[in-house]
């Protein structure tokens, strides 16, 4: 796949989540709200401020991302779901040290 976001945009791809719950049940498809968690695939070089100088974005290839349920755009790309969604739409980078703890 060759695609490259444009200005502060970033494309994401959706991670799944648990198909049961603490408690061991197990969720259906039809009940499974989509994941609010992504993986960064590609970032756009970043938006212009008002003198013209390129602002660079905070995040990058691979991070592990928090969005909001609505956020982004869904397209498909080589038969693969992803979304396209402005930087501002991003809520915060789930850092390696938290990944690892809930692992």
């Amino acid at each position: 796949m060759n695609f490259r976001p444009l200005h502060d945009r970033v494309l994401v791809k959706r991670l799944d989540e648990d198909e049961k719950t603490a408690g061991g049940i197990i969720i259906p498809d039809t009940a499974k709200e989509k994941p609010s968690q992504g993986e960064v695939i590609a970032v756009g070089p970043g938006a212009r401020d008002d003198d013209g100088e390129r602002i660079d974005l905070d995040v990058s290839v691979g991070d592990r991302i928090l969005f909001g349920k609505w956020s982004g755009t869904e397209i498909k790309l080589d038969g693969v779901d992803y979304l396209i969604m402005k930087e501002s739409d991003i809520m915060g980078i789930v850092e390696a040290s938290a990944q690892a703890k809930a692992a």
